[in-house]
């Protein structure tokens, strides 16, 4: 302790600087007869120095022997102060002292009660120091250990200095002082303490820095005694390392305490070493956390299986709990691995190669799932489809890892379910076709409505021919083209039922996500063909039934488009815009199979609108072909004219060219607005009204030209001037261009109507009652 000064102060009660202050170099200190004249103590020690002598005094003899052998050891002193074996005791009456042979009961209790007086009185160099100081260690070490916050084994400042002071005084070695720390740190770990491994490591390297002979000052000296603790413990120490690695995740719990793991590695490849100097090849440390990984996976996988109780459940409960089980441990097991990656990633710190065993140690641990995931699969009925959402939930976990998709248990579960999609798909593309035939057979072609809310909750009708259910569409998620089939749902029950069939099927396997290409595009591809010929189906079962629906139709004045034809021209246009959607691959052959089935769309709108149009001008033939009644020189004419004019002199006589033309005009009217109200889609709406104004407008040119030579009678003339003008502005209303309107075929009907009326004018005299083919503002609409 020579590097120390030492000194006894005096302080103030509740101040923290000493009054008075005394260095004890040089003193020498020793027990003294009482002072009956001082006061303050009654037993009394002094110190001396060159003739200055300092007098001091406690309550009692054992405060006393305290206080000189904490001064003996201060001062350095050869001598060794001895206590006086009889104390004085004052007298009361005469003030003389007297000598007592025995120490008062109760001043000779307090003297024994520590035990000390034994070692007090000892001599240090008959003692086992080396012994002593493993006792001194291991309790201090027991002593921080048991603290109320976690020390990891490290001692406190106070205790290194005891320690230090210990070895320093009494020469401990500090090669034992460190193997006896390795001992006891292992002992303490093994038992479950937290021990950091730096602490580990620091203590290792300094006992073989001594073991191996090469400290860095080149000075170190090792027993033999030492040498062979040394290989015992080094071999212990390297099982508990392997031990902690293996059980990495409840000795690191969640990566705690921070950078452990790291350093347990490192000190393991420190233990590994033949000698210090030696560095160990990687490829024995990688065998060797290679094989505490593996049972790493073990531990893991038996601990999840036993909290989840997955043994009890496979052996008793029915397939669908035993699948609701599996699902469960499956969720149990990604999470496990999922926490791996985020706390124990620092190992790469340690070596690049750790997340390649880490992915290794996956793999072992799925390897032990699978054989409870085949189990529950193997237990399902057959063509089950509640199984899907177990892949899902596998297949995003393992695609999403760069070292397990594709790896073996990857792989494993590809093959388990390849033939559950494949028969899934197949009996899927059996209830679409069979719903198409069944659905158009019995449709009514009604228009649907709000047909979103119920569509998800839509059973799949079952198919007559096989003896089973038909598979329900498992977990998907509502199509994205819902919100806008709610906005506008005028298609048929069949149709919508169709589309959401097969976009539901598309979304399901799109969300299955296979992680093997070629099997992948397989399936979209076979899916957008079906799509396709799905679609062609329903297009041509569609057309057909618009061609008999618009045969039966009325040819007069009196048709009014029923919804049911406005529901199939609806169809159509829904199938042209799911064909981009659902039939659409990029390139090759399929996209040909997709312009086809486009082009069979477009053909079959065209279709029906030269069908909805030829209507349309059958209707205005049966009204010119009644106008023709009244052509100049037929009998049925003059007998008209006579009557009318005979007639007229004692009643109202109605105009039956007035009552036809508001009837055809009343027909177009309301037939545009049904047609405007019920079809979707503008585009064709636009190309239908576009062709029957050019189509009607055509006839009625047709008409008059095979009356060139013949003037019209006063009621056709009248008739086609308001036909064609009420014709022309309500096409104009409804969108059809100027370019349409003015075609060179309305300009020769306005110039022929134009002169006839002319004509009529001057031989009639007035006989068209205000009606002309001049525009006036004033002219009544009607």
């Amino acid at each position: 302790v020579s590097q120390y000064t030492f000194a006894m102060c005096s302080y103030r009660e509740k101040k923290s600087e000493p009054q008075e202050l005394m260095q004890l170099e040089g003193y020498t200190v020793d027990y003294t007869d009482p002072h009956p004249g001082l006061q303050g103590g009654r037993m009394f020690f002094n110190a001396v120095k060159e003739g200055d002598t300092v007098i001091f005094a406690s309550d009692d003899e054992q405060d006393r022997i305290l206080w000189v052998q904490a001064m003996y050891r201060a001062t350095g002193q050869s001598y060794k102060p001895v206590p006086v074996i009889q104390t004085q005791k004052l007298n009361p009456k005469g003030g003389t002292l007297h000598a007592d042979a025995q120490l008062s009961g109760k001043d000779g209790d307090r003297f024994q009660k520590h035990g000390m007086d034994e070692f007090i009185s000892a001599n240090p160099c008959k003692l086992d120091h080396a012994f002593l100081f493993r006792i001194l260690q291991r309790q201090t070490l027991d002593h921080r250990l048991n603290d109320s916050y976690s020390c990891l084994g490290w001692f406190s400042p106070g205790q290194v200095f005891v320690l230090d002071e210990y070895c320093a005084r009494y020469g401990v070695r500090g090669c034992h002082r460190h193997l006896c720390y390795l001992t006891e740190l292992m002992e303490h770990s093994e038992n479950g303490a937290v021990i950091d491994p730096t602490l580990l490591h620091y203590s290792f390297a300094f006992c073989a820095s001594h073991v191996h002979g090469n400290r860095p000052d080149g000075i170190g000296t090792v027993s033999v005694e030492e040498k062979e603790r040394f290989e015992e413990i080094k071999e212990r120490l390297s099982s508990l390392l392997e031990n902690q690695i293996s059980h990495f995740r409840y000795c690191f719990p969640f990566g705690r305490p921070e950078g452990a793991l790291k350093a347990t590695l490192s000190l393991l490849e420190r233990v590994l070493m033949k000698d210090i100097a030696t560095p160990i090849p990687a490829e024995e440390v990688k065998k060797v956390v290679r094989k505490c990984l593996e049972k790493a996976a073990l531990i893991n996988y038996t601990r999840l299986t036993e909290y989840a109780k997955i043994e009890e459940t496979m052996s008793q409960a029915s397939p669908a709990r035993k699948l609701e089980e599996i699902l469960h441990l499956a969720e149990l097991c990604i999470e496990v691995l999922q926490q791996n990656e985020e706390h124990h990633a620092e190992g790469r710190e340690a070596f690049a190669w750790w997340p390649d065993l880490l992915a290794e140690h996956a793999e072992k641990f799925w390897a032990l799932f699978t054989v409870d995931m085949d189990t529950a699969l193997e237990a399902q009925p057959q063509d089950s489809w509640d199984s899907f959402p177990l892949f899902q939930l596998l297949n995003n976990f393992l695609r999403n890892d760069t070292l397990l998709c594709n790896g073996k248990f990857h792989k494993h579960l590809q093959e388990i379910f390849v033939p559950l999609v494949v028969r899934y798909v197949d009996l899927m593309e059996s209830s679409i076709a069979q719903s198409i035939h069944r659905g158009f057979e019995q449709e009514t072609w009604q228009p649907v409505k709000n047909i979103a809310n119920s569509l998800p909750n839509v059973a799949l009708p079952k198919v007559p021919s096989l003896p089973l259910n038909l598979p329900q569409i498992p977990n998907i998620s509502t199509p994205s083209w819902m919100p806008s089939l709610y906005e506008s749902t005028n298609g048929s029950a069949t149709s919508e039922d169709l589309f959401w069939k097969l976009d539901a099927l598309q979304m399901f396997v799109f969300d299955l996500h296979w992680p093997e290409q070629e099997f992948a595009h397989h399936l979209e591809q076979r899916l957008k063909l079906m799509a396709s010929d799905m679609l062609e189906a329903c297009v041509k079962r569609t057309r057909t039934a618009f061609e008999l629906k618009l045969q039966k139709a009325s040819k007069t004045t009196d048709l009014r488009i029923p919804a049911s034809v406005c529901t199939m021209f609806n169809v159509l246009v829904d199938a042209k815009k799911q064909s981009t959607k659902l039939c659409a691959l990029d390139g090759g052959q399929e996209q040909q199979y997709h312009s086809k089935i486009d082009d069979l769309i477009d053909n079959s709108v065209k279709e029906i609108i030269s069908l909805l149009v030829s209507k349309f001008v059958s209707v205005l033939e049966g009204v010119l072909s009644k106008l023709s009644r009244y052509d100049e020189g037929t009998f049925f004419s003059s007998i008209l004219s006579f009557t009318v004019k005979a007639a007229a002199k004692y009643v109202d006589v109605p105009k039956p060219g007035m009552d036809l033309a508001d009837t055809y005009i009343m027909f177009v009217r309301q037939n545009q607005d049904i047609l405007r109200e019920k079809v979707n889609e503008e585009m064709y709406i636009e190309k239908l009204f576009d062709q029957w104004y050019s189509s009607s407008i055509k006839v009625i040119c047709l008409w008059l030209t095979d009356r060139l030579d013949l003037q019209l009678h006063i009621y056709q003339l009248k008739t086609l001037i308001k036909i064609v003008k009420k014709t022309y502005r309500d096409f104009r209303l409804q969108g059809v261009l100027e370019g349409t309107l003015n075609s060179k075929t309305y300009d020769t009907v306005h110039r022929r109507l134009t002169v006839e009326e002319a004509t009529a004018s001057v031989s009639e005299g007035g006989g068209l009652q205000g009606i002309t083919m001049k525009d006036s503002d004033e002219e009544e609409e009607g």
